[in-house]
């Protein structure tokens, strides 16, 4: 799904009191579309959460996108996710 709509989905969601994280891939991106809580990650379009069969470095990410749901202040909180 493109980041546009993703971030658009979130900041409705956000909006009904349902807080969401998104990860992107580019954060030049993400700073235009200003998601309301975004991860961005370093891998290849396609594999948000790394390669297949890296659980270890997936669950790194999925560690990462939890404490960005502790964040607060105004949108957009972009984090980068460094492995």
């Amino acid at each position: 799904m493109c980041s546009q709509a993703v971030s658009l989905v979130a900041a409705e969601l956000e909006r009904g009191g349902i807080a969401t994280v998104s990860i992107q891939l580019l954060r030049f991106v993400a700073e235009r579309v200003r998601p309301p809580r975004g991860l961005t990650v370093p891998f290849r379009h396609g594999y948000p959460l790394d390669a297949p069969d890296q659980p270890r470095r997936q669950h790194a990410v999925l560690d990462a996108m939890l404490e960005v749901l502790d964040l607060s202040g105004p949108p957009p909180v972009l984090r980068e996710f460094s492995p």
